[in-house]
């Protein structure tokens, strides 16, 4: 192999569980956990990877086989699908548009986490508490993204952890929350904060999203943020939706079953952001 030159491996990831967790929620956090596992291996180049068709290229010295085994000790069910060989690394791409815009979308995110949650406990709305938590969600893994650029794993991993269970902690009082008021006798939400803070939400999601796609950016973390913002939307749908059903029933129960199924997945998040710490 001639010098600086570096061996292409194909990884494609088929499986259909993770690929439903991708759609939801999680991806970002998927490709943090492959990024900081092989972190540490100097023979590791380059790594791309194509979100859409599930695909990582790892661009790579020496041998494949402590690389694949590392891929795989993240249990992501990855198969080894080619190995070619490259005389020299593709051009990386500048990034640093593309950064300005993931400050925007987590100060969005953020911002809406804090309005969503004081508003959620004033209007005793679960759905609009759960809706501000899958905000922090989003907003952990932007941050966990943009700070840890040049920073030890050791430190990486420490974030992540505290991260993880930092939002663990939230999503367990949120469900005990639910289960307190679903068999206490609590007063109905106030819908129209329900309806008018998750349009608001929804707004800052779709700017968001424009952010995003305005970048035109094929880069893997752009492709997940879009995915990820896009299932917010559907969040702050189903919000809204809950909203309006609490009105026209006049009952908390729609309020209630949306905020645990977004607790649901805050949970999911926190578990995988864990797992970048292992």
């Amino acid at each position: 192999m001639p010098p600086n030159s570096a061996r292409q491996e194909l990884l494609l990831k088929s499986y259909e569980e993770n690929h439903l967790s991708y759609q939801q929620n999680g991806l970002p956090s998927e490709e943090q956990m492959i990024r900081m596992k092989l972190e540490p291996y100097k023979e590791v180049k380059q790594l791309s990877f194509d979100i859409p068709n599930r695909k990582l290229e790892v661009y790579h010295t020496e041998e494949v086989d402590t690389i694949h085994q590392a891929i795989s000790e993240l249990k992501l069910n990855d198969r080894l699908e080619n190995t070619e060989d490259e005389t020299k690394l593709p051009l990386a791409a500048d990034d640093s548009n593309q950064r300005k815009i993931l400050w925007w979308v987590l100060g969005i995110n953020f911002g809406f986490f804090v309005v969503e949650m004081t508003t959620g406990w004033i209007s005793r709305s679960m759905g609009l508490v759960a809706d501000s938590l899958d905000m922090l969600a989003d907003s952990i893994v932007y941050g966990l993204s943009l700070f840890a650029v040049g920073a030890a794993i050791s430190r990486k991993k420490k974030v992540a952890k505290i991260s993880g269970y930092f939002q663990m902690g939230l999503a367990l009082l949120g469900f005990s929350e639910v289960l307190r008021r679903f068999f206490s006798e609590t007063g109905i939400p106030l819908f129209q904060w329900m309806i008018i803070i998750s349009v608001l939400a929804l707004i800052g999601n779709l700017i968001s999203l424009w952010l995003i796609n305005k970048a035109r950016s094929d880069e893997a973390h752009m492709q997940a943020s879009a995915i990820f913002t896009s299932n917010d939307i559907i969040v702050n749908g189903g919000v809204i939706l809950a909203g309006a059903l609490v009105y026209w029933l006049e009952s908390k129960w729609p309020d209630l079953i949306v905020g645990g199924i977004v607790f649901g997945f805050v949970m999911r998040g926190a578990v995988r952001i864990l797992r970048l710490a292992k």
